[in-house]
């Protein structure tokens, strides 16, 4: 049985069906990639399309309401662990700055950012910078909080990944997306400790949260809430 669908939408782009074992219902979640749909098992395509025409409109709504908004010199990520911002340089290239306040993406005089190419470029400079930072930053947080709470892993890498924050293997690796360094410190770590108490518990039974709860002075399943509504500004 596939557990992974992608149909083509003029609408979405792509409408991604995935089959979770655990899921009773159809839900739908729009993503600036598509539209996400998630069902339970032997669930058909056809019935998920029915589901999905009968929402669209909402849904395209929200999605569009979702979609990134166009780069422009304007544009400026200003979280606690991150700063970034666009400004007109002297070069007929962009290039990046960096110095105690942050990074600075330079763009060339007279850049038309109404181009889809010079979006993707820019986009993918912000990932790339996002990557490195995360680089430096993580890995160290990561082994302080195992250090100091006693957990042992095997390695870790950064990712660019969209759709989950972290995750960690059954042998103990770990992957951090890049996109932490946009939260709040106190969700940044919660995500690490997360990660971090699936070496000891790898599903998300009472065990794990009453491990995780003694971390975040029983605060794990606010924080998750939390962590479920944040919005980031990239």
């Amino acid at each position: 049985m596939a557990t992974k669908r992608i149909i083509s939408d003029s609408d979405f782009g792509q409408i991604i069906i995935r089959t979770r074992i655990t899921a009773r219902n159809i839900s739908m979640r729009t993503k600036p990639d598509g539209l996400h749909v998630t069902v339970p098992p032997r669930c058909l395509t056809s019935k998920v399309l029915e589901v999905v025409e009968e929402y669209r409109s909402r849904l395209l709504e929200k999605w569009q309401k979702a979609a990134p908004q166009p780069l422009n010199l304007d544009f400026q990520i200003d979280a606690p662990c991150f700063r970034l911002h666009l400004e007109e340089g002297r070069f007929s290239r962009v290039t990046l700055r960096m110095n105690e306040e942050g990074i600075a993406i330079c763009c060339p005089p007279n850049t038309d950012f109404s181009q889809k190419a010079v979006q993707d470029l820019l986009r993918n400079g912000i990932v790339r910078a996002l990557k490195k930072s995360a680089q430096t930053y993580l890995p160290p947080l990561l082994d302080e909080l195992a250090e100091h709470y006693g957990f042992k892993y095997k390695r870790v890498k950064i990712t660019g990944s969209k759709s989950r924050w972290g995750s960690c293997s059954a042998i103990g690796s770990i992957n951090l997306s890049c996109y932490l360094m946009l939260l709040p410190p106190h969700l940044m770590d919660y995500v690490l400790l997360h990660e971090l108490t699936h070496t000891k518990e790898m599903n998300h039974g009472p065990k794990f949260w009453e491990i995780l709860d003694d971390l975040t002075e029983g605060r794990a399943k606010s924080l998750r809430a939390e962590l479920k509504n944040f919005r980031t500004s990239f």
